[in-house]
């Protein structure tokens, strides 16, 4: 009988994980407490579970979630319902949600006085990295449940890291997204000035993508349209990565900042304008339509309502 993989959360990232795995041919299992997900389900003919208890109905191999925020990890693992007490000691945990450092030691550790392998291992790359199966993968847990969960995050990314122990995969991925708030602001600053000073922004990008001022907003996910195909800010920044989702890990990465005393100012100043952003309806589109606050008045290209 092949092995059962139980997977929670198939939203934007989870469901093309999803498919992926399927079409590698494991059997895969999924819940979802929206009903909009469930329908998205359905229509790709997952197998799909009405609650926690009827995905674990079956001796199930692992276990993965991709969830919005630390507090629906830790209500998934250790709530009324917790995997962690539903789970056997043979099940492999693998938890791909982007959340606070303290709540995925706090989940990890109570897995290990289970004595549950599990491993922390948020995602970069992307809705788009999801579908392609592109997505890296940064993992915190030991060596014996990486080794474990490797053959199936291959399935579903491109590169697979080893962090170090519980929450190392979140801190990396924290310390990952803070850099890349801050270079989609310095990239639009710079394409928008390029654009004031009247200067062919094409020309300007391929300069920057083959100079010292390259980055991967301006080489892989420019925020501007017409510089590159397949991109969010060349389909009406419908969201890939949405602002929301960054001005989250903007937050967390902040507050471990202030925890351990580490001096943050550009991250600081990105979390506000991205807080900013959001606050003002802009939760849903694409993180590079923060160009539109850079450009001002300059600005004058299509988003979708």
């Amino acid at each position: 009988m092949a092995e059962l993989i139980a997977f929670i959360g198939v939203g934007n990232m989870g469901n093309p994980m999803v498919e992926n795995l399927i079409k590698s041919g494991k059997k895969v299992r999924v819940h979802d407490v929206s009903k909009k997900m469930q329908e998205r389900a359905k229509e790709k003919k997952f197998d799909i579970a009405n609650n926690i208890n009827d995905l674990l109905k079956d001796n199930i191999s692992t276990v993965i979630t991709m969830l919005p925020a630390g507090k629906n990890s830790r209500e998934v693992y250790l709530g009324k319902d917790g995997i962690i007490n539903k789970v056997s000691k043979d099940c492999l945990l693998i938890d791909c949600s982007t959340i606070d450092i303290k709540t995925s030691v706090e989940i990890g550790t109570k897995a290990k006085e289970k004595e549950i392998k599990m491993i922390d291992a948020p995602v970069s790359g992307g809705v788009m990295g999801a579908k392609n199966a592109t997505l890296t993968f940064l993992v915190g847990g030991s060596k014996e449940a990486f080794d474990l969960a490797k053959p199936l995050l291959e399935i579903m990314g491109k590169n697979i890291f080893h962090a170090g122990e519980l929450g190392c995969g979140n801190g990396a991925k924290i310390c990952n997204n803070l850099a890349l708030g801050i270079s989609m602001i310095g990239a639009s600053e710079a394409l928008m000035l390029a654009k004031r000073l009247n200067i062919d922004i094409k020309k300007v990008h391929e300069i920057m993508k083959n100079a010292s001022g390259n980055s991967w907003p301006i080489s892989v996910y420019p925020p501007l349209p017409g510089l590159k195909d397949g991109v969010p800010s060349n389909n009406k920044y419908r969201p890939g990565f949405s602002a929301g989702m960054m001005n989250k890990d903007l937050k967390l990465a902040i507050e471990s900042a202030k925890e351990v005393k580490a001096n943050t100012p550009l991250g600081s100043k990105a979390n506000d304008i991205y807080s900013k952003f959001c606050e003002e309806g802009n939760s849903n589109k694409d993180f590079s339509a923060i160009s539109k606050v850079v450009g001002g008045d300059a600005w004058d290209y299509e988003i979708e309502d």
